[in-house]
C-alpha cells in the first residue's frame, strides 16, 4: 500500500498539472475572447472578467508549475530562495484578493445596470470600470508587500513561512474574511438586487433573465465556498494547533491535508469565469442557432420556387409570358416577405 506521502506527491503532479492545462486554456479562451470583441471590450461587467482572467492566468502560472516543479523533480524553489518565497507569498496577497474583487464588481455592476434609478445606471461605464480597476490593483499590490518583510526560511525548518506571528494570525483573518466569507456576502446581496431588478423589468423578466442571473450567482458562490472553505478551516486548525507537539505521523497527515485544501483554492482560479463566459455566449448561441434555423426555410423556400417555375415552364410553351409573369412575382414576393420572415423569427 503506497504510503500517504506519496499520494501526497502524485496529488501535486497529476491535480496540479490537470488543473495548470485547464485553468490555462480556460483563462487564455476568456482573455482572448473578452479582449477581442469590441463589444465585450465596452462592456464593464465583462472588462472585470477579462481583469480577472489575466489574474488567475498568472496566478496559476506562478503557483502551480513551482509547486508541480517540486513535487515532481524535487527542486523546491519557494523552500529554498528567499525571493521566490516572497514572491509566490506575494502573488497570493495580492493577485487572490484582486480576482474575488473583480468577480464581486461584476455583479455589483450588473446590479447597476438593471436599476430602474437612472443615476444609478448612469454610476457604470467604462471609464468609471477602469478607474475602479487601477484603483482596486495599487490597494491590494500594496497589500502584500509587508511579505517582503515578514517571510523568511528558518534554518531549521526549511519552510517559507512568516516570522512575525501577529501578521500570521492576520494571513488566516485575511484568508477567512477577504477571500471567502466577504465575496459570498457581496455575491449573494447584489446577486439578489439584480435578480429584483430583473423582475420588476417586464421585458427582461419575459427573456427569463433572472434565471440567468440566479444561476451565475448561485454557481459562483458555491465555488467560492466548495474552493477557500478547507483551505479557511485548516489554516484555523494549524493556528490553534501551533503549540501543540505533533509526532511524525500527525505531520504527514496534515501536510496530505493541506495539499488537498490548496488543490481545492485553484478550483475557483480554474474555473471561476468559465460558467460567467457560458452565459455570457449562451444568448448569441440562441440566436446562431435561429439564423440557421432560418437560412433552412429560405432555402427551402427556394427550393419549392425553382421546382414550381420548371413545372411551369414544361406543361407548354403557351404559358411562357405566363410562366415569366409568375416567376417574376416569386421573386419579389421573396424579395418583400424573406426579410419580414428573418426579423419576426428572431424576435421570437
Amino acid at each position: 500500500m503506497p504510503s500517504l506521502s506519496y499520494v501526497s506527491q502524485q496529488v501535486n503532479i497529476y491535480v496540479g498539472f490537470f488543473f495548470l492545462v485547464t485553468g490555462l486554456l480556460g483563462n487564455g479562451m476568456n482573455i482572448y475572447i473578452f479582449s477581442s470583441d469590441r463589444t465585450y471590450r465596452n462592456n464593464p461587467s465583462t472588462f472585470y472578467f477579462l481583469i480577472g482572467s489575466i489574474d488567475n492566468f498568472i496566478y496559476i502560472v506562478i503557483n502551480l508549475i513551482t509547486r508541480i516543479v517540486s513535487a515532481g523533480f524535487g527542486v523546491d524553489l519557494v523552500n529554498t530562495l528567499l525571493i521566490w518565497c516572497q514572491i509566490r507569498a506575494y502573488i497570493v496577497g495580492s493577485f487572490s484578493p484582486i480576482s474575488f474583487t473583480c468577480s464581486c464588481l461584476a455583479i455589483i455592476d450588473q446590479f447597476l445596470r438593471t436599476s430602474q434609478n437612472v443615476n444609478l445606471r448612469l454610476r457604470t461605464n467604462m471609464k468609471s470600470a477602469r478607474r475602479i480597476v487601477i484603483t482596486i490593483i495599487i490597494i491590494w499590490c500594496l497589500h502584500g508587500i509587508p511579505v517582503f518583510i515578514f517571510y523568511r526560511i528558518p534554518p531549521i525548518v526549511y519552510a517559507c513561512s512568516s516570522i512575525n506571528p501577529l501578521y500570521a494570525i492576520y494571513a488566516t483573518i485575511f484568508v477567512t474574511v477577504f477571500l471567502c466569507t466577504a465575496p459570498v456576502i457581496v455575491m449573494i446581496i447584489f446577486g439578489y438586487l439584480t435578480y429584483r431588478n430583473i423582475r420588476l423589468t417586464i421585458i427582461l423578466a419575459q427573456q427569463h433573465v433572472d434565471r440567468q442571473v440566479t444561476r451565475m450567482t448561485l454557481i459562483q458562490v458555491l465555488i467560492v465556498v466548495i474552493s477557500m472553505t478547507p483551505s479557511v478551516i485548516f489554516d484555523t486548525y494549524r493556528y490553534i494547533t501551533a503549540g501543540v507537539h505533533k509526532d511524525r505521523d500527525r505531520q504527514i497527515k496534515e501536510t496530505f491535508v493541506h495539499i488537498v485544501a490548496i488543490m481545492m483554492s485553484y478550483f475557483y482560479y480554474v474555473v471561476c469565469y468559465f460558467f460567467s463566459l457560458l452565459d455570457e455566449l449562451n444568448l448569441s448561441i440562441v440566436y446562431l442557432g435561429k439564423f440557421l434555423h432560418v437560412l433552412h426555410f429560405i432555402k427551402s423556400i427556394s427550393s419549392i420556387s425553382q421546382r414550381t417555375n420548371l413545372l411551369l415552364v414544361n406543361t407548354s410553351s403557351t404559358y411562357s409570358t405566363l410562366d415569366q409573369q409568375e416567376k417574376y412575382t416569386n421573386n419579389l414576393l421573396m424579395f418583400f416577405i424573406v426579410p419580414i420572415v428573418i426579423k419576426i423569427y428572431c424576435i421570437i
